[in-house]
């Protein structure tokens, strides 16, 4: 009795116990578990209790709490009360898992806020000012979004290698972002690499089939990557102009040459002051090329103010008729132009 009164405070059935289940959940290996079972009788034998006995396990039992939680307790409050302890700044790694987890509430809000400002701005024009709001909204918050309309500006730039590394970027983060794969496409469009944009807009369609613009964009690439197979030449180098018409600097085109294609088209000539072959001429890569370049570099814009053909446009408005293209040719002002 005396071993009993000494070790009243002693989990001793928790104790025991905690051998018993380790030795039926299978924490200790099949071979060990006659071990075990000698340790347990051992330990009862050895302090007078028998841990099958209700009134030894009322008078020696901790229950509610267990041998672990006890542990678990006496850690915790050591970490606390020794000074300098490497185990006291438990936090962290709390810590360090939330940051893992994604951008905080706040940074998403206010990455929100400067993709709002960046998108005011996109439609201002003011790109650069853009590209500015939508890298510090993706230094916040790495949304496919901020990629994707940092794309958008890098394009409005004509930096369009750039925008194909957020496009890229974008698609990365979200596979099945469609409208960063229409951003690719334009891109690579853009760029002349018709085969790639193809292909980008081919894939935005499997996740999007209903987007009317991507159709569209498809079947405009498509048909360049046609047009670059089946006249490479013409696509990689915008014809020549003739003297002070330099198509080659993104002028006007050679008018002569421009007049011989014209003359004689569907049997009513320019020479004869008639309707060319509106369906002739669309088809012609050179004519093409030519009207392509005049639009992209401004000779169009500046064509327009030429007193000749303003005279030539009215005259077409009050039914004068198709101009004589060679006559056009020949004038020195158009030459000047």
């Amino acid at each position: 009795m005396r071993k009993k009164a000494e070790y009243t405070r002693c989990p001793l059935c928790d104790s025991i116990e905690f051998l018993r289940t380790s030795a039926q959940d299978g924490t200790v290996k099949e071979d060990d578990k006659e071990s075990l079972e000698v340790a347990v009788q051992c330990i009862a034998e050895s302090f007078g209790v028998n841990p099958d006995s209700s009134e030894d396990q009322s008078a020696y039992s901790i229950a509610p709490a267990s041998l672990l939680s006890i542990l678990d307790v006496f850690l915790k409050t050591k970490a606390k009360s020794t000074p300098g302890s490497t185990s006291a700044p438990a936090p962290a790694p709390a810590a360090a898992s939330s940051s893992s987890s994604g951008p905080s509430e706040a940074d998403k809000k206010a990455a929100e806020s400067l993709k709002a400002k960046g998108n005011s701005l996109m439609s201002q024009k003011l790109y650069d000012s853009a590209i500015e709001q939508y890298t510090e909204a993706i230094k916040l918050d790495a949304n496919p979004v901020f990629y994707s309309n940092r794309a958008a500006a890098w394009g409005g730039l004509g930096k369009h290698e750039k925008a194909v590394e957020d496009a890229q970027k974008a698609l990365e983060l979200d596979p099945k972002f469609s409208k960063a794969y229409s951003r690719l496409g334009h891109a690579q469009f853009s760029m002349g690499e018709y085969e790639a944009a193809v292909q980008a807009y081919e894939d935005g369609l499997k996740i999007d089939p209903s987007n009317a613009n991507m159709k569209t964009a498809l079947a405009t690439a498509k048909s360049k990557l046609a047009e670059s197979s089946s006249n490479p030449v013409a696509d990689r180098e915008p014809p020549r102009g003739g003297a002070g018409a330099g198509a080659g600097a993104g002028g006007m085109p050679d008018l002569s040459s421009l007049a011989s294609m014209l003359g004689g088209a569907g049997g009513a000539g320019g020479g004869g002051g008639g309707m060319p072959d509106l369906a002739s001429m669309m088809q012609n890569p050179q004519l093409m090329a030519m009207a392509q370049q005049m639009m992209a570099n401004g000779g169009l814009e500046r064509l327009m103010q030429n007193p000749t053909l303003r005279n030539m446009a009215e005259n077409m408005q009050n039914g004068g008729g198709m101009p004589d293209m060679s006559a056009l040719a020949n004038d020195p002002s158009m030459r000047d132009l």
